[in-house]
């Protein structure tokens, strides 16, 4: 396996050198890129003798006569000869760019042409971290689902004590070596997903849905893909853009939603019912727009079909998780889920706490197994969350293909 390392221009630079080596020990082919500042601080030489590869320091040929295109377009074969981007130290400028998706330089334009997992490692002074713009940036690329190995708190090359200090370059590792383990863990699996809202149609202009964006469920199919999984996205009516590697099926109602379900479930290892359904529809829709009056109007609905409970019961071998999304307690309605629907794991969260759930690009939730655990994650990215989803979801593959 390659990776490429970034190496931004900070004082931390040196520890970077640290970082290769160990890189290099876990057996990886590891290409370093330095940016023009990083220069300043640490030689290439120090980098290409301890990995064995030409050093990358700028977007364009150095000497007269070396070949001009080979290098116009070394970022894209960088790019696409790396299985992961690790970037140590992450400056607050890097951290900048790679958020508005400026690029300037072969670091940053390299990173617009990666697709695989992204690791970064910032490093910087206490207040620099800790600035509003830094933070922003941060966090969009968390809900890139890119992996922040967080600073860690201590004295600092500017006389400051406090968060800033570059990561242990054994911690910052060891965090690779689990990126690229999970990378493909989900090779030789489909995974059958539903996310976003259903319309259950009043009359040609109105219809009964609910909150849901899709963007939990868009998180786990890009997640699942990025594990080298195929995914097939059942997909109600929302606003979000194709997850990278999903087969979309779009649909609108409960009833367009089950048949699709049921229509490639045969193919499916894994099923996964992130999809907010909606638990009525209207019992007749009206053909035509229905006129207002001033007169009360009363709604017949009928209960729409269950698509988790019939699949708990046809399920076989396959994964099944469930989702429970509540406005109290969501740990017992996980529970009845799990045990009511034959699910193997319900994944619980409460849409009434501000800045998570519905709408929003943060979650906080509990996963119930059926061995009895129950696993709190804590307030993150929804796409960071997809991927602590998954580590439980690889392990439930594992056993139900020993079982098999």
């Amino acid at each position: 396996m390659n990776v490429a390392l970034g190496v931004g221009g900070g004082i931390a630079a040196y520890k970077a050198a640290e970082l290769a080596r160990a890189l290099v020990e876990q057996g990886l082919g590891v290409q370093v890129v330095m940016t023009r500042a990083a220069q300043e601080f640490v030689r290439p030489l120090t980098f290409a003798a301890l990995t064995g590869r030409k050093v990358i320091t700028g977007m364009f040929p150095e000497r007269q006569g070396e070949d001009t295109l080979s290098s116009a377009i070394e970022h894209i074969q960088v790019a696409q000869e790396s299985q992961a981007l690790v970037v140590a130290p992450a400056t607050a400028d890097l951290l900048a760019k790679f958020a508005g998706g400026i690029a300037d330089d072969f670091l940053s334009t390299m990173y617009l042409a990666f697709t695989g997992p992204v690791v970064l490692a910032p490093a910087m002074n206490t207040n620099m971290w800790r600035h509003p713009a830094t933070q922003r940036n941060v966090a969009v690329l968390r809900e890139r689902g890119h992996v922040i190995v967080d600073p860690e708190e201590g004295f600092l090359a500017c006389g400051m004590v406090g968060p800033g200090r570059l990561a242990n370059p054994a911690r910052i590792a060891g965090v690779v070596a689990e990126v690229l383990a999970r990378r493909r863990d989900l090779e030789g699996e489909t995974v059958l997903l539903t996310a976003g809202p259903t319309e259950e149609p009043i009359d040609p202009v109105r219809f009964v849905s609910n909150r849901s964006s899709g963007k939990m469920g868009y998180a786990l199919a890009e997640a699942a893909a990025a594990r080298g999984a195929r995914v097939v996205l059942v997909a109600g009516p929302v606003s979000l853009p194709d997850p990278p590697g999903a087969e979309m099926v779009r649909v609108r109602t409960a009833a367009e939603m089950r048949a699709a379900v049921l229509a490639h479930l045969a193919e499916a290892t894994v099923v996964i019912k992130a999809a907010a359904v909606a638990d009525y529809r209207v019992a007749s829709p009206a053909a035509r727009k229905i006129k207002k009056t001033a007169a009360p109007m009363t709604l017949e609905l009928e209960p729409t079909a269950d698509i988790l409970a019939e699949i708990g019961r046809i399920k076989g071998g396959r994964v099944l998780v469930g989702f429970a999304a509540e406005t109290g307690d969501p740990a017992s309605e996980a529970r009845r889920k799990l045990e009511t629907k034959n699910c193997d794991m319900v994944v619980g969260n409460r849409v009434d706490i501000e800045g998570v759930g519905f709408g929003s690009d943060q979650n906080e939730i509990m996963l119930v197994l059926r061995t009895g655990e129950v696993i709190e994650l804590p307030r993150a990215s929804k796409r960071e969350l997809a991927d602590r989803i998954f580590d439980q979801i690889v392990k439930l593959c594992a056993a139900a293909h020993a079982r098999q």
